[in-house]
């Protein structure tokens, strides 16, 4: 089992003081966590204007197409880390993807925990999902995954690379004003950094607010915005 979770730490709403019940995690990944994990895609090392704008969580049947037509405008490109099963429920937006040049990556097919499942259990979720996603990309739920699950997943017939980020939106938690969710991002960015949003209506509020100023700021400065390979 890993020791750290490089996402974060779930609110306690009956805990005893007032910042254990709210969501805690790190903006920026530090050097120190990419280090324990050395199997995992952190960003990429660039010193050209690239940022990898990344959505976990879709499709979603109104805010995925949102987000197409978005990064159309700005002829940018994304990857999108999907749950299998909600590839099942949203084909054609799945498709729309892939025809308009975006990446896909594997998310487990029911958004499972790596701490909270066994091995098997966890590699046949991913399994699952992979009839649906053809991708060899795969980003772990809530950045939680044990080194056994990663070395299995490394080991693969069809081996995945293992993609987590350097920025993390916060976009999930709902304590976070939207303005304050786009300016502690703008203030962390640097090139090749792997961003993470999410394509979910728990994230609509800030995602919505951060990604459309995220894009127009950065272009407008000379960024470029390309998929994970």
């Amino acid at each position: 089992m890993t020791l750290i979770a490089p996402h974060y730490n779930k609110a306690n709403k009956k805990a005893l003081f007032s910042f254990l019940k709210k969501d805690r995690y790190l903006i920026k990944t530090p050097w120190w966590l990419k280090k324990l994990y050395p199997d995992c895609l952190w960003d990429m090392q660039l010193k050209e204007k690239v940022l990898y704008l990344s959505f976990d969580d879709g499709p979603h049947p109104t805010i995925t197409p949102f987000l197409l037509n978005l990064l159309k405008q700005y002829n940018a490109k994304a990857t999108f880390f999907c749950i299998g099963d909600n590839v099942v429920k949203c084909p054609e937006i799945y498709q729309q993807l892939l025809a308009e040049g975006h990446a896909v990556g594997n998310h487990t097919h029911h958004h499972v925990n790596g701490w909270k499942l066994d091995d098997k259990k966890y590699i046949n979720d991913v399994e699952k999902a992979a009839i649906y996603i053809k991708s060899h990309l795969f980003r772990p739920p809530y950045g939680r995954v044990s080194r056994g699950q990663i070395r299995l997943l490394r080991q693969a017939n069809n081996p995945f690379k293992i993609v987590m980020w350097n920025i993390l939106a916060g976009d999930w938690d709902a304590d976070l004003k939207p303005k304050k969710c786009y300016d502690r991002v703008k203030e962390k960015i640097s090139e090749g950094d792997i961003i993470v949003f999410h394509d979910s209506e728990k994230a609509w509020d800030r995602m919505s607010y951060a990604v459309p100023l995220l894009l127009k700021d950065f272009s407008e400065r000379g960024y470029k915005f390309e998929v994970i390979g």
